[in-house]
């Protein structure tokens, strides 16, 4: 116990600890700590307004989104009561022609037997991927890791 007591008395009378009685350094951390606190909060609410800026970002795209359906929508409406539509319905559905029109009924079986298989498109970007040097693809791999 005396030999405990004794490491505190050498703690305490070590020179270091006197500097810290003073008010001065006793002001500064307080105002240090002050500072802090003040950081945190704000570094909190800009973390709040960031989140919220964002979620605010968000619904404003989705309402946009919206709205170009509706007008889309509106549109196909209108078309719908458009006699070119009519006309176009009734020859799909119901086989009708215009006054000195011939229609043809192909059945599908001998429409697809006497069709050409169209080829898949390329995909001109894989191409141009694939032309690049290994070295570009490489920096390239590593510029979208870092960047994206």
């Amino acid at each position: 116990m005396k030999v405990m007591l004794e490491k505190i008395k050498t703690y305490l009378g070590h020179p270091s600890m006197h500097t810290l009685s003073d008010t001065r350094v006793l002001g500064l951390l307080a105002f240090g700590v002050i500072a802090l606190l003040v950081t945190w909060s704000g570094v909190k609410s800009i973390q709040t307004n960031y989140d919220l800026q964002k979620q605010i970002s968000q619904l404003t795209q989705e309402t946009d989104v919206q709205k170009l359906e509706n007008s889309n929508l509106k549109l196909r409406n209108e078309y719908y009561k458009t006699d070119t539509f009519l006309e176009l319905a009734a020859r799909r559905q119901f086989g009708k022609a215009a006054p000195g029109e011939t229609v043809y009924i192909v059945p599908k079986k001998v429409a697809l037997a006497n069709s050409v298989a169209v080829p898949a498109p390329k995909d001109v970007k894989a191409q141009q991927e694939a032309d690049k040097p290994t070295y570009q693809k490489n920096l390239e791999a590593w510029r979208d890791f870092f960047f994206r």
